[in-house]
């Protein structure tokens, strides 16, 4: 049986100094880090981009299903996701928790495993954070930095009329790995004698369970020497999005189901659980895919990344924000993605 080390043991300052004993920077901008009252960071004249997120237990993860060194990996890339979706680079991040006591050190450490995967795949530097006690669950806060040229971020309302709408990847997969897992997570608190059952289903729950933030596109957009008009992350669902973007833009839109990306094992699984791949596409959230727009003249440039879709383009206000059916029918895109404030 392993051993079990109480982070009582260790206090608040042990615990810290284990947890970040091993740190290794890989920014220049990052002069210091753990272990001061704060951290200096230094961009050498380039802008700062920050965001922050909050993951809490039983809210946006269940431990039921979620690995801990998932979850570890999966609170930086969300917010790593933001950083991208303002075209900026990732730098430096901060790490808070709040456990209660019935994680053990041995946990912390699996948790934290994930934090530096994430730290090294993104090269980024874990620089602060703060731990404390959580009376009921696991809390965490991740604060990311990053940098960018002067003029060269990217926000949700410069878009244009008559710009196309883009998507990178693919949609609705993490949604349908949801389903999945609390389905099983339904079965086994029912029936415990039960194992969960993944149906060999690894692309949906992987899409849940361990999302990648999408520094490729960015990466991309550099090589092409072109910037979108507009851009954010796909967390709440690609509707909620684009109406955001429309909102902050000014504008309307149209998109066409027959262009929304959807990987084939997502498609299969949807149709198995008797649901409509198009609805976990608009609707799922999760995919952390970043949606983005782009003027016309620039079509030539993503024409040949497979890892790009068009799906459709920016209206006048007045037209509204619809998506036109295989079919040929029109509805209008409502926001149906997650609400954090809805009663769970």
């Amino acid at each position: 049986m392993d051993s079990r080390t109480e982070i009582s043991s260790l206090g608040e300052f042990g615990l810290i100094d284990h947890l970040t004993a091993n740190i290794e920077f890989q920014n220049a901008s990052s002069i210091l880090g753990v272990g001061d009252d704060a951290a200096i960071v230094d961009h050498f004249g380039r802008q700062t981009v920050v965001s922050t997120d909050m993951l809490v237990e039983g809210v946006h993860f269940d431990l039921m299903y979620t690995p801990l060194k998932h979850l570890g990996y999966k609170s930086v890339v969300v917010n790593l996701s933001d950083i991208y979706a303002m075209n900026a680079t990732p730098t430096q991040i901060t790490m808070s928790i709040a456990v209660s006591n019935k994680f053990s050190v041995e946990a912390l450490d699996e948790f934290y495993e994930g934090v530096y995967a994430a730290c090294e795949r993104y090269q980024v530097d874990l620089i602060g954070g703060d731990t404390c006690t959580s009376r009921t669950g696991f809390v965490i806060s991740v604060t990311a930095l990053g940098e960018v040229a002067p003029g060269s971020f990217v926000q949700r309302s410069g878009a244009r009329k008559g710009d196309l709408i883009c998507v990178s990847g693919d949609l609705g997969g993490a949604f349908l790995g949801l389903t999945l897992l609390e389905r099983e997570k339904k079965i086994f608190l029912e029936h415990p004698a039960v194992q969960p059952d993944l149906e060999n289903e690894q692309y949906v729950v992987g899409r849940l369970l361990k999302p990648e933030a999408r520094q490729d596109i960015i990466r991309f957009f550099e090589l092409q020497q072109f910037l979108p008009t507009s851009m954010m992350d796909i967390s709440d669902g690609l509707s909620s999005e684009l109406l955001h973007i429309t909102s902050k833009s000014a504008l309307g839109c149209i998109i066409y189901e027959e262009k929304l990306p959807v990987h084939e094992d997502a498609r299969q699984a949807a149709f198995k659980f008797g649901l409509d791949p198009t609805a976990c596409a608009l609707s799922g959230g999760e995919d952390y895919e970043l949606l983005f727009t782009i003027r016309q003249e620039d079509h030539d440039k993503i024409v040949l990344n497979e890892q790009i879709s068009v799906i459709g383009y920016m209206t006048e206000p007045e037209k509204g924000c619809h998506i036109y059916t295989k079919g040929g029918n029109q509805f209008r895109i409502t926001a149906q993605g997650w609400n954090a404030f809805k009663e769970q």
